[in-house]
């Protein structure tokens, strides 16, 4: 049996709908936030999604919503 591997590395899943919404599950912690820049830790990398107006919506251990306008989304090592 092969476990996914969202649950067997803890891999950040990131759901964009359209341009203007992002739930990101598996993240750790906040490392900026600013109407322009969201940067995440996850347990495999950094998250920075980019844009206006950008807020978050809700945040719970186990995931965040993003709302906004998201220009750009990087990930970092």
């Amino acid at each position: 049996m092969e476990l996914p591997k969202d649950l067997f590395f803890g891999a950040v899943i990131l759901t964009v709908t359209g341009r203007e919404e992002a739930i990101i599950e598996n993240y750790k912690g906040i490392l900026e936030y600013s109407t322009e820049v969201i940067r995440l830790q996850t347990k495999t990398c950094k998250l920075q999604l980019s844009g206006k107006n950008l807020k978050i919506a809700y945040y719970t251990n186990e995931e965040m919503k993003i709302t906004g306008f998201i220009n750009q989304i990087m990930y970092e090592p």
